[in-house]
C-alpha cells in the first residue's frame, strides 16, 4: 500500500510497504514512518493519506483512507502548512482560522448535506529535522466529495449556459440560507470553493474564512482581511463589517464569471467603477435585473437576505411605474421581517422594443447606436485602404483577401471589447491613409477606379467601404429588431 507523507518539504514523500496490503495488518498495526523524514504516516493512529490533492498558501490536502472502516472511506486529510514563514502572532491567527473552520465543519456540515462533514480535528508533534527541535501540525480530517469544483469545470467545458448558471445561483442560495440561518457568514464564495460530486450534487467547501458574527444591534466587528481578490465587495475589501449581503455580491461575481467565461478582473469597469458584463452575455432580462442588485457596491442596497433573492428570480421584470427607490439598512442576522414587508422591488433593465423577460443585453455595458455605426463606418474605411495595399502588395487575391479578413476580424474584436476607443481608430485609419499617399507603390490598384489620380482612388474606395459597412450595420439591426419582436 502506498502512504504519502505530509510533512512539508519532504524530498521522497511516496512510501510503499508491500505487507499493508493485508487488511487484517493494516487494521492493527501501529504505525509506521516515513522511510525519508520519519514523519509518522497513520495520522491520529486512523487516516492513512494516500496522495496529495492539492496545496496553497496557508496549507495542503490529502487523499487519506480510515482504516477503522469496513470500506477504507476515503476522507481528506488538510494540514495547516503556511507557505511563508509568519510571526508568532501572525501564526496564532492562522491557527485561529483553521479551528474556526473546523468547527463550522462540526456544526453546519454534519447538519447540511451540501457541506461536508467534519470527521477529525487534532494537532500532531513529531522531532524536527532539525536536531534538538520539535515541529507542530495541525490537521483537519472531512467528508471526501468526488468530482471536480466550478472554476476546474469551466477551464475544461468552458462558459455556462443560463440554465446551469441559474442551477448554481439556487442550489448555493439553498445552502448560503443554512449558514446565514445559522448567524454565520462564508464570506469566500467562489468557483474553485463549489464542488460538483459525480453524484450531480453541488457542495460549498472551505469554511476557512467564516465570520460568526452576533445578533445584538451595535456589537458589529470589523472584518479580517481575508477574501479573495475580485469576488469581495467593498466593505470586505475595506476591513469592514460584513452581512449576508456581502456572501450574495460574492455570488453574484461568481454567476456573471460562469456565464462569461471570464475572470472578474475582466468584467469590472475600474475607471468607471463598476460591472461590465452585460455585453458578454445573453441572458433573461430577469435574471440580469436580480445579478445587477447582488452586485451594487452598498451592502443596503443589495438583497438582505436569500429569501429576498429567491423571490426576485420568481417574479418577473418590474415597470418603471413599480420601481422603488427605498434603501434599508441591514438587519442584524435572523432578525425576522415585519409582517407585510415585501422584498424591495429591482431596478429594471429595459431595452425598447425587447419583450420583458426576452434574451437581451443591458444598456448597462452595451453600445448606442453612435458606437455601432461609428465602428462600422471605421472598419468599412480602413478595410478599403487595406484591400488597396494588399491588392497592390500581393500577388495572389485570395491570400489578401484572406489576410484582410483576418485583419478586420481582429479590428472587430477589438471594438466589441472596448481596447479600441475614438482615437485610436481614428489614429490607425490616418496613418493607414498616410501609408498609402506617402509610398506610391502601396496605392497601385487604386489606378483602376481612378486612372492617374490615385490619391482620389484611394479615398473613394475607403469612403465607398464605410458607406457599405454602414448600411449592411443598419440592416442588420433593422433585422435583429424585427426577429426580437417575433420571439
Amino acid at each position: 500500500m502506498e502512504v504519502y507523507c505530509t510533512r512539508p518539504g519532504c524530498p521522497r514523500p511516496q512510501n510503499y510497504f508491500p505487507d499493508l496490503d493485508d487488511s487484517s495488518l493494516l487494521k492493527t498495526v501501529q504505525q509506521r514512518y516515513c522511510k525519508t523524514c520519519g514523519m509518522p504516516l497513520i495520522l491520529s493512529g486512523r487516516y492513512l493519506p494516500v496522495r496529495l490533492l492539492g496545496q496553497g498558501g496557508f496549507g495542503a490536502a490529502f487523499l487519506a483512507r480510515d482504516r477503522y472502516t469496513p470500506a477504507m472511506r476515503q476522507c481528506v486529510a488538510k494540514l495547516l502548512q503556511p507557505s511563508v514563514s509568519l510571526t508568532p502572532a501572525q501564526l496564532t491567527i492562522a491557527q485561529n482560522l483553521f479551528e474556526r473552520e473546523a468547527a463550522v465543519l462540526e456544526e453546519l456540515g454534519n447538519e447540511h448535506p451540501q457541506i461536508p462533514s467534519l470527521l477529525a480535528f487534532f494537532e500532531l508533534t513529531v522531532p524536527s529535522l532539525q536536531a534538538g527541535k520539535t515541529d507542530q501540525f495541525f490537521y483537519l480530517v472531512q467528508e471526501f466529495i468526488d468530482g471536480e469544483n466550478l472554476e476546474q469545470e469551466l477551464a475544461v467545458k468552458g462558459k455556462f449556459s443560463e440554465s446551469e448558471t441559474v442551477e448554481v445561483l439556487r442550489e448555493i442560495l439553498k445552502v448560503l440560507d443554512f449558514v446565514h440561518s445559522r448567524g454565520s457568514i462564508h464570506r469566500d464564495i467562489k468557483p474553485a470553493n463549489i464542488m460538483r460530486g459525480k453524484n450531480g450534487r453541488l457542495y460549498l467547501l472551505d469554511f476557512g474564512a467564516v465570520k460568526q458574527v452576533t445578533q445584538s444591534a451595535g456589537s458589529a466587528k470589523a472584518s479580517t482581511g481575508i477574501y479573495s481578490l475580485g469576488y469581495a465587495p467593498p466593505e470586505q475589501m475595506n476591513g469592514q463589517e460584513v452581512y449576508p449581503a456581502t456572501d450574495l455580491y460574492a455570488l453574484g461575481v461568481t454567476c456573471i464569471t460562469l456565464l462569461s467565461g471570464l475572470q472578474p478582473t475582466e468584467l469590472f469597469d475600474s475607471y468607471r467603477n463598476e460591472w461590465n458584463w452585460h455585453s458578454r452575455v445573453l441572458i433573461n432580462s430577469r435574471l440580469a435585473q436580480v445579478l445587477d442588485r447582488m452586485l451594487l457596491s452598498a451592502p443596503s442596497q443589495r438583497f438582505q437576505s436569500v429569501a429576498q433573492v429567491e423571490a426576485a428570480l420568481k417574479s418577473g421584470p418590474q415597470p418603471p411605474s413599480q420601481q422603488s427607490t427605498v434603501v434599508v439598512a441591514p438587519p442584524p442576522i435572523g432578525t425576522p421581517q415585519p409582517p407585510g414587508i415585501a422584498p424591495q422591488p429591482l431596478p429594471p433593465t429595459v431595452i425598447p422594443g425587447t419583450p420583458p423577460g426576452g434574451l437581451q443585453p443591458s444598456p448597462r455595458g452595451s453600445f448606442s447606436i453612435w458606437e455601432v455605426l461609428s465602428g462600422a463606418a471605421f472598419t468599412g474605411f480602413e478595410g478599403g485602404l487595406l484591400a488597396i495595399a494588399l491588392t497592390s502588395l500581393l500577388p495572389s487575391p485570395g491570400l489578401s483577401m484572406g489576410l484582410l479578413g483576418m485583419i478586420l476580424g481582429g479590428l472587430i474584436y477589438g471594438q466589441y471589447r472596448r481596447t479600441l476607443e475614438v482615437t485610436e481608430m481614428l489614429t490607425i485609419g490616418a496613418g493607414t491613409l498616410a501609408l498609402l499617399v506617402f509610398f506610391p507603390a502601396l496605392r497601385s490598384a487604386a489606378t483602376v477606379i481612378y486612372p492617374g489620380a490615385t490619391i482620389m482612388g484611394v479615398l473613394f474606395v475607403g469612403w465607398l467601404g464605410a458607406l457599405g459597412a454602414i448600411a449592411a450595420t443598419a440592416i442588420f439591426r433593422l433585422i435583429y429588431k424585427f426577429l426580437s419582436h417575433l420571439f
